[in-house]
């Protein structure tokens, strides 16, 4: 095995320290990256991570009630059979400490720790046409240099704090729920403003109104959600599971999202109205995101889709005891999962509470925030602590944190100005031997995201060892293929998808961020059999070159 620490003085300069590959970040999608190249290939790599431990987006979104949305057994490496059969999975859904420790001990369980420098974040990474080599620069000015550069910073790692007047005169205490503190935040006795209800301020609220004083939840667009019917894993149900994770896996190969389920072959038009509320109500007794596959048009036909809508609207009208307030929560501007459908534990019944008041912005905006507290068109709302559950400038804004140059020193800020453009979302024009796992332009966020991840991973993987088999220095996409794949993903885009005006999807929620639908809606089944393809015709649509 390469040793991963060498100074390789034969490639790089003196100060840099020289690899094969490096990879910015340590999630699942480094970790495995990292794996891969080390022991397929026999590589040296470094993988640079900002924070202190390995885990990615899970590392700081420690917020009360996160948890993942995906079925725990499914949300996990397939890479390893011996690390499915020893790993146990406390619950249906894990919680943010859960999956940490999971992450920790796949670092370890396969040494990957000493070849990862944690506390280290990246500031610049150029490419230095001369020696053909990345140079990457970190924020204590250590310079690193690589033949290949692969980001791993994930879709959903670059916090969105909303520009509020008066956040700076605020004299209490506020926090992102993407930048978590370590130690947490204690709401008992305290008046807590929450701005957002996406899938963060779903979970959060229920877990903060049951220690605040009071909760005041500001709702800009009231969303869909699916009661999650979290429990924990009986040993038995592991035992199944651990049995029959090979056809789980094929499963989860085969379907549109990455989920051990597949689409139902109907249309939700041609059951009877009684079947399909029988259909619906299995559905939601069961929880989770299987609500979407009860009928294969959910997201294609709006008639279809107004009956799941329809649906869930009865049940918040159910749930919540106050009509007005029922109301307010009830999604009608878009299709129900045209945005990222979130999966909760009591949400609607948070607004039971005496201690719980909803503030509806859309019709009392917030005009600033004050040093007390958060004024509205309507009224001022004394705090001692805000939160701004209000997510992340998606799937482009990790890849623009920092300054990434190609060929020329064009930056990837000045390529993108009107929008992502990618081919396969795996490659750049004008960016060689760069790849970035779950770029835009790939299933990514649609999916349960090991299985795009490893996908890409394996992908990039076969791709740099084909170079090597074959004596190529340089790949990079061609102008057309990118062209090209835009085309692809626009078509593809023809579902419900973008009528979601306001979806982080469409980077609608970054004031001034370009309105372009960024991930591939065509099923991860399918773009799966479209990048095999691509490689089976020696990369068809790249540009392969010795020097």
């Amino acid at each position: 095995m390469a040793n991963a620490h060498r100074h390789d003085g034969a490639r790089a300069s003196a100060g840099d320290l020289g690899f094969d590959a490096i990879i910015i970040g340590a999630g699942f999608s480094g970790l495995y990256q990292l794996y891969s190249l080390r022991e397929r290939l026999q590589l040296s790599v470094r993988v640079l991570e900002r924070a202190a431990d390995v885990g990615g987006t899970w590392y700081w979104n420690r917020y009360p009630g996160a948890r993942c949305d995906s079925e725990s057994y499914s949300y996990s490496f397939s890479f390893s059979e011996h690390l499915e059969q020893e790993w146990n999975w406390s619950e249906r859904y894990p919680a943010q400490p859960e999956i940490m420790r999971y992450l920790r001990h796949v670092a370890e369980r396969f040494d990957l720790r000493r070849d990862i420098d944690f506390n280290t974040e990246v500031v610049s990474a150029r490419f230095d046409e001369g020696r053909g080599r990345w140079l990457v620069t970190t924020a204590c000015d250590r310079v690193f240099s690589a033949t290949y550069l692969i980001t791993a910073v994930g879709c959903l790692s670059a916090t969105n704090v909303p520009t509020i007047d008066g956040l700076e005169d605020f004299r209490g205490q506020w926090y992102h729920t993407g930048n978590w503190p370590p130690a947490g935040v204690d709401f008992h006795g305290r008046r807590v403003g929450q701005i957002g209800t996406g899938s963060t301020g779903i979970q959060a609220a229920p877990v903060i109104a049951a220690q605040a004083a009071h909760l005041y939840v500001f709702q800009r667009t009231p969303n869909f959600s699916i009661p999650a019917r979290n429990a924990p894993l009986a040993p038995q149900a592991q035992a199944e599971i651990k049995q029959n994770y090979a056809e789980i896996r094929r499963i989860m190969r085969q379907s549109t999202n990455g989920h051990p389920f597949l689409l139902s072959p109907q249309s939700a038009l041609e059951v009877t109205p009684e079947e399909r509320r029988a259909r619906y109500e299995a559905a939601w007794q069961h929880g989770g995101l299987r609500f979407r596959a009860t009928f294969r048009d959910l997201l294609t036909d709006r008639r279809a889709n107004d009956t799941a809508a329809d649906f869930i609207r009865e049940k918040i009208r159910d749930i919540v005891v106050d009509p007005a307030i029922a109301e307010r929560l009830m999604p009608r501007d878009h299709p129900f999962a045209a945005k990222r459908p979130p999966i909760d534990t009591d949400y609607f019944e948070t607004f039971n509470r005496d201690n719980v008041t909803l503030v509806d912005l859309r019709t009392l905006p917030i005009e600033r925030i004050t040093p007390s507290g958060i004024k509205t068109a309507g009224a001022e709302y004394p705090l001692d602590i805000i939160v701004f559950a209000t997510g992340f400038d998606a799937m482009t804004g990790p890849l623009l944190g920092f300054d990434l140059r190609g060929r020329g020193g064009r930056a990837l800020r000045d390529v993108w100005a009107v929008g992502p453009k990618t081919y396969l979302g795996l490659q750049i024009a004008g960016f060689p031997n760069l790849f970035t796992i779950t770029g835009p332009g790939s299933p990514s966020v649609l999916c349960n995201m090991p299985v795009p991840i490893e996908q890409h991973v394996e992908w990039i993987t076969d791709c740099i060892g084909f170079m090597r088999a074959h004596d190529l220095a340089f790949i990079e996409a061609t102008e057309d293929a990118m062209a090209r794949w835009g085309t692809e993903v626009a078509a593809a885009a023809a579902t419900l998808l973008p009528e979601a005006a306001s979806s982080w999807y469409l980077g609608a929620n970054v004031p001034g961020k370009p309105r372009v639908f960024m991930p591939y809606p065509g099923g991860m089944a399918h773009y799966r059999g479209l990048c095999d393809q691509v490689a089976a015709n020696a990369y068809a649509g790249f540009r392969l070159s010795a020097g």
